[in-house]
């Protein structure tokens, strides 16, 4: 298992940026396929992006072209630089770690990402 603690969210104006990161704890981070979901109010949880061990990278359409997700695999990291912020972006941004050969998953306890019109 891996412990993940999210940091960088807070408010913005419309059309601007963050950026979030992602610590993990625990052993072989390299193995694990990284991804950021987000929660509006009201809303299901939604995938937003991922990255695979081996640096595949997805997005889902409502921020691509605007989002950016990279990992440091030496640092025990993963980002998420969030560009071009729209208020429907408005939500708490949970990263996740889904262990590439059981599929266990792992969260974070997720940051708040507010985005004013």
């Amino acid at each position: 298992q891996v412990q993940l603690v999210e940091s960088g969210g807070g408010l913005v104006q419309a059309g601007g940026s963050l950026r979030l990161s992602c610590a993990a704890s625990g052993n072989n981070f390299a193995i694990y396929i990284m991804g950021w979901y987000r929660q509006a109010p009201g809303k299901q949880r939604e995938w937003v992006t991922s990255i695979s061990s081996g640096g595949s990278i997805n997005y889902a359409d409502s921020v691509k072209g605007r989002f950016t997700i990279s990992r440091d695999n030496a640092k025990n990291k993963v980002y998420l630089q969030m560009n071009s912020l729209k208020p429907e972006d408005t939500a708490v941004y949970y990263c996740n770690a889904k262990h590439s050969v059981t599929l266990d998953n792992n969260w974070g306890q997720g940051t708040q990402v507010t985005v004013s019109s």
